[in-house]
């Protein structure tokens, strides 16, 4: 009887990683991951929120394609969604998943986005990091304004009305755009499909190159430690390997957060109103989601200073100039040093933070 051979050069199993090392470079991206370190200070904790919100963009994708299945965007969009809440077997918790991953990976977002730019990660050489970043914020949030309308319920409708019209007082280019996103002069079912369109197809496609990007200068230029890190010489300084040492970390925080997602889904089932009627007057309390409360709300503090066209005009403008701002951050604390600068930044992003707040706070105190 013959032996078996064993392991060794020669298995079929070398050869076949000898063959996609050839054309792939798997040696190479290895021996550059085994190499990768992550600064270990008293902060590190903060480093696991991107890692989270990657987690909830994947499970995103995953019941996005689920519901997919049995979501009908147009004229029976309700009913497709009353089925898979109401009747479809699991399809409430699918859902579930979906809706509760989704204001989870925002809140998740934030939190990453604060916890970078207070660490001052955003300085030379990650300044990309930064601005592909405050791209991906942009893009989630039109996930969510996008997905918001596809159940037509009655909520969802009037809140993606309100939103329009909004955007059509842009001067000059509201009107169009406005009436781009609609496919007309009112939300109606050719508005579903267009959103549909945006949110399954080209909002994906978006961020998952702009993802790529961003996770390739993260593994580029690495973990950025806050400016009491650097302070210290580098002697002083302690790392861990990024494998195994912080992965496994890493992954045990991402089990945790999708153990906290069934939890949530569980006790807080997603329901679903009455569906959407045109004719009918907009319920009273409507309100955006609580990641557009403060834009929300600043829009109404300059409707009552300004009222009419002229004041949704300032305040927009105000809000994009608030945007800019944030994302040039990077030109303004650019020495890498404490000094005015540093500290111009610093009071940007506490202004920022109890700006939001204090907008969102005030939004749902006065509903």
């Amino acid at each position: 009887m013959a032996k078996s051979k064993s392991l060794g050069p020669d298995t079929m199993g070398t050869r076949f990683y000898k063959w996609l090392d050839e054309r792939l470079a798997l040696s190479t991206m290895a021996g550059f991951l085994s190499k990768k370190t992550v600064p270990q200070h008293k902060h590190s904790h903060w480093y696991y929120w991107g890692g989270i919100t990657l987690t909830f963009l994947i499970v995103q994708f995953i019941t996005g394609i689920l519901l997919l299945i049995y979501y009908k965007p147009g004229p029976d969009a309700f009913e497709s969604v009353r089925f898979i809440t109401y009747e479809l077997e699991f399809g409430w918790f699918i859902r579930g998943l979906h809706h509760w991953s989704a204001n989870l990976m925002l809140l998740a977002l934030f939190i990453h986005m604060f916890s970078v730019f207070f660490m001052r990660a955003y300085r030379r050489p990650r300044e990309f990091g930064w601005w592909t970043g405050v791209l991906l914020l942009l893009i989630t949030l039109g996930f969510a304004f996008s997905g918001y309308l596809l159940p037509f319920d009655e909520l969802s409708y009037f809140a993606t009305k309100i939103g329009l019209d909004v955007a059509e007082s842009l001067p000059l280019i509201g009107p169009a755009l406005a009436a781009i996103a609609r496919g007309g002069t009112d939300v109606t079912y050719l508005t579903i499909q267009r959103f549909f369109t945006l949110h399954i197809i080209v909002l994906p496609l978006i961020i998952l190159g702009i993802l790529t990007i961003h996770l390739v200068l993260i593994l580029k230029h690495g973990n950025a430690s806050p400016p009491s890190e650097e302070a210290k010489p580098k002697n002083k300084r302690k790392e861990i390997k990024f494998f195994w040492d912080f992965f496994v970390k890493d992954i045990t925080m991402w089990l945790l957060a999708l153990n906290f997602l069934i939890l949530v889904t569980i006790l807080f089932p997603p329901q679903l109103g009455s569906p959407a009627d045109p004719l009918a007057p907009a319920p009273e309390g409507i309100h955006p989601e609580w990641y557009f409360m403060s834009q929300y709300q600043f829009l109404k503090i300059f409707g009552n200073i300004l009222p009419g066209a002229i004041g949704e005009f300032i305040s927009i403008g105000l809000m994009a100039c608030a945007l800019l701002l944030w994302a040039i951050v990077p030109l303004i604390d650019n020495t890498g040093k404490a000094g005015k600068r540093a500290k111009a930044a610093t009071y940007i992003g506490l202004l920022s933070i109890v700006i939001l707040v204090v907008l969102t706070a005030w939004a749902y105190l006065a509903i």
